[in-house]
């Protein structure tokens, strides 16, 4: 598989990594069996970034990459992992962000104990907490990292704006946000700012949540979980018509040769060297359908067909409810 680079400064992985979030039952049960069998195909094709986070399953994403390395201790120094940590509970159960470096320091020695590691390429602050200066938090992330427990630091769902202020302060490898046909927003600066920066890019749900693939879920599958049943573009009649939407772009993907899936994230690697997308999912099946695009050279035609079939904004409601708007930053 092609390469790219985890940041300016950082190590060189596979062009698409893995979102573990799949790892939990977070877009349907699995199990520890089966998210082994996803492993063990990322390193048959060639994938080496796994992304995870404290949070997925309450630390069971984490265990299972943990239990997996424990069999398999040569994959330690095949995988290049990155994890992330703030998001808490205060003492009444409220969900909080916290960005002070002890809490911080804190997951992250719980993280590498779960995983069995005693370092993590990238240490990402998965959610900002408005009431500390994002100067404030930088300088912790960077005390972080000379402990050797992270190689580098990256933020969650910020704003262009927030990025210039912490690359004041010390280099940012990577921020994480939504990014896909379906979800352009990053356009509007944070894809500039990160090529700017020397920032990787890492473009998480890079096929919609899978409205853009040939098999898109269905609304009966969309009811049983809890995060897309009160998602706006999966309620009716917004996700009936972001599937009606989104059949030619699936044409278009059949008449190309490519699947549906290969075709979106193509089109995420062809907006920059410094964008990595992590499709995340429980069949390696549908791995592969995504790892296309690895394989992809889209020409400008190519890409122009591309824009004529889903232009900016044709995504019908909007990327999160209100609920689950709290935490990311909006910028535009």
């Amino acid at each position: 598989m092609k390469t790219r680079r985890l940041g300016r400064d950082g190590p060189e992985i596979s062009a698409m990594g893995y979102g573990a979030m799949s790892f939990s039952d977070f877009y349907g049960a699995t199990s520890e069996a089966e998210s082994h069998a996803i492993l063990d195909h990322c390193r048959s094709v060639g994938l080496t970034h796994l992304d995870t986070a404290n949070i997925y399953g309450m630390g069971r994403s984490e265990e299972v990459i943990g239990s997996y390395l424990a069999r398999h201790p040569e994959a330690k120094r095949e995988f290049v992992i990155a994890t992330k940590a703030s998001i808490a509970r205060d003492d009444a159960g409220n969900r909080v962000f916290r960005n002070d470096r002890k809490h911080l320091e804190a997951e992250l020695d719980k993280s590498l104990q779960r995983m069995g590691v005693d370092h993590v390429a990238l240490f990402y602050v998965h959610r900002r907490d408005p009431d500390v200066p994002i100067e404030e938090v930088t300088e912790g992330l960077a005390e972080i990292v000379k402990t050797g427990k992270a190689g580098g630091f990256g933020f969650s769902e910020i704003a262009p704006s927030s990025l210039r202020r912490a690359a004041k302060v010390a280099h940012v490898a990577a921020v994480q946000s939504e990014y896909s046909l379906s979800t352009r927003s990053p356009e509007l600066g944070l894809v500039q700012t990160c090529a700017e920066l020397g920032t990787a890019l890492v473009a998480f749900s890079p096929v919609g949540r899978s409205l853009l693939t040939d098999r898109p879920l269905s609304l009966e599958a969309v009811q049983k979980l809890d995060f897309l049943r009160g998602n706006p573009r999966f309620m009716s009649p917004n996700y009936e018509a972001n599937v009606r939407a989104a059949e030619a772009f699936c044409a278009l993907a059949a008449e190309m040769g490519v699947s549906a899936a290969g075709l979106a994230n193509g089109w995420l690697l062809a907006q920059g060297e410094h964008v990595i997308p992590i499709p995340g999912t429980r069949s390696a099946a549908h791995l592969n359908d995504c790892l296309q695009g690895a394989a992809l050279a889209l020409s400008s035609e190519d890409l122009a067909r591309i824009e004529a079939v889903l232009p900016v904004g044709w995504a019908h409601g909007d990327r999160y409810s209100e609920s689950q708007w709290i935490g990311p930053e909006r910028y535009c």
